[in-house]
């Protein structure tokens, strides 16, 4: 692995934001799903490092980033803002955005703000608004997310104690990778696990914060409005997001491709990385992305 180079970067509103910086050239920068970490593109990271420079950075109240004192601050806009605080601080002008499930919307509201920063998009997963809605086939995840949010309101301490003990129980991974979206037959199980320790360890109070704009936000209006070519990697055993989810969102992009992927699910880049990594490198050069390298 290419070394890094680590920092913390201070945003608009005291919130410290811990990031990683791999390689040399053209900046590729990754956004991950909510609840997730950087090991998501660890796969992605090490390929493109060599060719790219990679930038991967903790949402706040994410992992090594800190948490707004105030949960209410756990917005998309916020995220978004500490993104283009990020770029500026780093003096990245352009670069590929790759988004995984929920780093779509992150991506949707950062081109809201600053579409000069593009040079493309990569959805991987990815939606723009309510994936809950019919995740699995079903309405029933919704009302499970009302249910622990009530409890949490009622008995936060509780709640949270119950959360961090399941979610972080070894015996419970093959639960947790399902509803996180894994393909339990393709996905590296040493990948499951570390996902579902870190989501044990976050604070309970800003993920559910989030979650809940995560589900209000609407990001389909401001589809058309994206100038810059994109790549739409589905996975076709996604259950998360299904297809149907992933053939509207290229459609509705004035320069978006679809590229469906056989048996990848919600998180197709783990279950499939050889695949994924060469389709999205076919982009690159399809695009010009890739030539920039020389520059």
């Amino acid at each position: 692995m290419i070394p890094i180079k680590d920092g913390r970067f201070k945003s608009f509103d005291d919130v410290e934001i811990y990031y990683e910086l791999r390689g040399e050239g053209p900046p590729v920068v990754y956004c991950y799903g909510i609840g997730c970490l950087f090991n998501h593109f660890h796969e992605q990271v090490q390929f493109f490092s060599n060719q790219y420079q990679t930038l991967m950075f903790d949402y706040r109240g994410h992992q090594q980033s800190s948490s707004p004192e105030d949960p209410a601050e756990m917005t998309i806009e916020n995220i978004a803002q500490d993104l283009i605080g990020l770029l500026d601080h780093l003096g990245i002008e352009k670069a590929s955005f790759v988004g995984h499930s929920f780093g779509g919307q992150v991506l949707i509201e950062t081109y809201r703000k600053r579409p000069d920063l593009f040079s493309n998009i990569v959805f991987i997963n990815g939606f723009v608004d309510n994936p809950i809605r019919d995740m699995f086939g079903s309405d029933i995840p919704s009302q499970l997310f009302d249910v622990l949010k009530g409890s949490h309101d009622l008995l936060p301490k509780t709640v949270d104690f119950l959360f961090k003990k399941t979610v972080g129980n070894p015996i419970a991974a093959p639960i947790s990778a399902f509803l996180g979206g894994f393909n339990l037959n393709l996905t590296a199980y040493k990948d499951i696990e570390i996902y579902t320790k870190a989501l044990s360890g976050m604070d309970l109070d800003a993920f559910l914060a989030l979650f809940e704009k995560m589900m209000k936000y609407d990001g389909k209006p401001y589809l058309s409005e994206i100038e810059v070519p994109c790549l739409v990697i589905a996975g076709l055993q996604d259950a998360v997001t299904p297809l149907h989810h992933q053939k509207l969102l290229a459609e509705s992009l004035k320069h978006g491709e679809l590229a469906e992927i056989p048996y990848g699910s919600h998180c197709t880049h783990l279950d499939l990385p050889e695949y994924v990594n060469l389709r999205i490198d076919k982009f690159y050069h399809a695009t010009g992305f890739a030539d920039t390298r020389a520059r």
